[in-house]
């Protein structure tokens, strides 16, 4: 997969590549990472790429014209690639929308600075996506989370291709389990005995449980998006009494 970032800052860029699952990806060649500054395409002697915005008011607009021309640039080496603006007014970056750009052969990341980027450029990207709902200085921080997202969902990145299903909002929608590791016990706290058991069905069935709970327990919103089949509401309303018999009352 191809991802080229334009960036008024590509050297930053540049350091979600050299670590982590990321630096996995380029190097198994999962992963071709291109940063690309976009004062390369400045028409301006000083590369100055922004202007003051048409009926006054503060801050500054990135010009049409250079980001256009970078666009061209980036896809005459790719083609049909998607184009992604980072920006507070997108969408909000899901799994979901991870999964979607890592089946992708090739995405433009285009990372917005200022008070963003000349309307009239609108008619060239086809998704805007944002990290929620405040305001960075620029793209350039949201377009390193989409390329870690991404890496590592690519094939052979990943030791175990499994984890990646099994994530949080990989798994139908659900936040994940809880995991444990040696020691069997820590500080008066054992593993709980069923994942030590080797009984396959009971863990399986364990885990679908608390993966339940943790997303009732903490982020319940997302149950609304969630068709539950009959075992999974079953082990629901057992997690939801369990908690209410042991008097840990919570958001439902």
């Amino acid at each position: 997969m191809r991802i080229e970032v334009i960036s008024l800052f590509p050297q930053l860029i540049e350091q979600v590549g050299a670590f982590g699952m990321a630096r996995k990806a380029v190097e198994v060649g999962a992963l071709q990472l291109i940063a690309t500054d976009l004062r390369n395409f400045a028409q301006r002697a000083d590369r100055r790429v922004d202007e003051r915005t048409f009926g006054g008011g503060p801050g500054m607009v990135l010009q049409a014209e250079p980001v256009s021309r970078a666009l061209a640039a980036a896809h005459s080496c790719a083609p049909g690639a998607k184009v992604v603006f980072l920006s507070p007014q997108g969408a909000p970056l899901t799994q979901a929308w991870a999964e979607r750009l890592a089946a992708e052969p090739a995405v433009v990341l285009l990372c917005g600075r200022y008070e963003g980027m000349d309307e009239r450029l609108a008619g060239q990207v086809d998704v805007e996506l944002s990290l929620g709902d405040f305001v960075l200085s620029g793209g350039e921080l949201a377009a390193m989370v989409v390329v870690d997202a991404v890496a590592r969902l690519l094939p052979g990145v990943l030791g175990d291709a499994a984890s990646a299903r099994e994530d949080s909002f990989s798994c139908g929608g659900l936040l994940d389990h809880p995991h444990f590791t040696r020691p069997r016990e820590w500080q008066g706290r054992a593993v709980p005995d069923v994942l030590l058991s080797g009984d396959h069905a009971a863990i399986r069935r364990w885990r679908l449980k608390r993966a339940l709970g943790a997303t009732w327990l903490k982020r319940p919103e997302l149950l609304a998006g969630v068709d539950l089949d009959e075992e999974q509401q079953a082990l629901l309303r057992e997690f939801v009494a369990q908690c209410r018999e042991s008097g840990n009352e919570v958001k439902s």
